[in-house]
This record gives structure tokens, sequence and C-alpha cells, in this order.
């Protein structure tokens, strides 16, 4: 996760009080293969290519947005998903298991802003587009190749692993507190692929976007 790691403990017990609708979220398929949309808050929805779900999410909340993909459920919404997977469930309630691309955002914050993110923190599997549908603001998007491009010891079926996930030390997790954290030949490979997305903890002031609260908001899968 991007910024979403570090406000969650402090914003999220503000969302089960704040019941507003704050706004909408298109979320689009344009992959040319199925993608299991997920959201927390929202659940999941299969999403043939080209179909479109939409959800609505209240003012002050916390959450993200991903794709899965490879997956099969019963009819009880019960299965896996080889990328994504969220507890074996359609119907999503908790965090995905990397690799997989996150569209990050906390509604309704300090200055009345929406903040909002791609992380690549949990690695890669789908390319995705995160904007405002006006333009008011601006949107970010990851479309690079790093699906077919990934570095062998980062590579996962479906996707790309973000490299502390794989080694889990602090050269590339940046969890030491320290506030430093020198690139690396694979947090380069992230930036020069994806050059606006959340690649590490560190990236919190070049890699979070704002728009004004109650903005509505499209997550294009394959823009």
């Amino acid at each position: 996760m991007g910024f979403i790691k570090v406000l969650l403990p402090c914003i999220l017990s503000i969302s089960f009080f704040t019941f507003a609708h704050a706004a909408t979220f298109d979320i689009t398929n344009r992959c040319s293969y199925t993608v299991w949309a997920a959201a927390s808050p929202g659940g999941g929805r299969r999403l043939n290519s080209s179909q479109s779900w939409q959800i609505n999410v209240s003012s002050g909340t916390v959450g993200r947005i991903w794709g899965r993909t490879n997956c099969s459920f019963d009819g009880s919404g019960r299965g896996q998903c080889e990328t994504g997977d969220c507890n074996g469930l359609l119907e999503c309630q908790a965090s995905s298991r990397p690799p997989n691309t996150l569209a990050e955002f906390a509604l309704n914050q300090l200055n009345n802003l929406d903040l909002f993110d791609i992380s690549l923190v949990d690695g890669f599997n789908i390319p995705i587009e995160f904007s405002p549908t006006t333009d008011v603001c601006r949107g970010v998007k990851c479309t690079g190749r790093i699906n077919e491009e990934c570095p062998d010891e980062l590579r996962a079926p479906g996707g790309c692993n973000n490299p502390c996930t794989v080694f889990g030390t602090n050269e590339y997790c940046c969890t030491d507190g320290s506030g430093t954290c020198p690139p690396t030949e694979y947090s380069r490979f992230f930036r020069e692929r994806c050059p606006n997305a959340y690649i590490s903890p560190q990236d919190g002031q070049t890699s979070t976007f704002t728009c004004p609260a109650s903005t509505n908001y499209r997550v294009v899968f394959c823009p």
C-alpha cells in the first residue's frame, strides 16, 4: 500500500461516523480479458471486457480499488484468484494478496481535499488509470510493460512483485524510520515504467494527488 498505510489508523474511525455520499467511482474493464474488480469498501464484481461497475463511497472513507485475474468462484462466491485474491471471496471484505496494482484514496481529508494514488507497493498485475471524471484536477496512470519486463527474481504468476514482498529487507521496504531510502535497481525499474506511481513508503510527496472533496472518479483497467 501507499499513503493508505499511514492514514488508515488515524482516519478509519472517521468513516464509521460519516455517512454522507462523497464520491462515485466508475470502474471499467478495457482489458481484452476478464477482470474481477475489487473494492474495499465496496465488495467485488466480475467485469468482462468493456463492462463497468459503479460504487458510491461515503465522505471520510479510506479505501482502495484493484483488479483480480484468473479467478474462479462457485455459486456462493467462494473461490480463488491468481492475482489480487482477497481471502477467496468474490465480495472482498479485506485486503488483497500481492502482487496487484492498487488505486488508493482517502476522501475529504485536510483542507477538504481528496487524496489518491496508484500504488505499486504491493507489486503490479494490471495497468490502471485513476482519474477525476472532470478536468478540475489531474489523474494518474500506470501503463508500463511491467509484467512483460519484470526481473526474474520478482516474477509471480500473473504479475510482478515489489522487491519488499520478495526480500523483506529495509533496503527495499524502507521501514526503519530513518526517512531515507536510496533508489535501487528495482525501484528504478518500476519508476521508469510508471513514473507517477507510489513505489515505496517514501513517495508521499511526489506520488499522492489531490482533488476537491466530492469529486467523482473513474478507475480503468488497461486504459
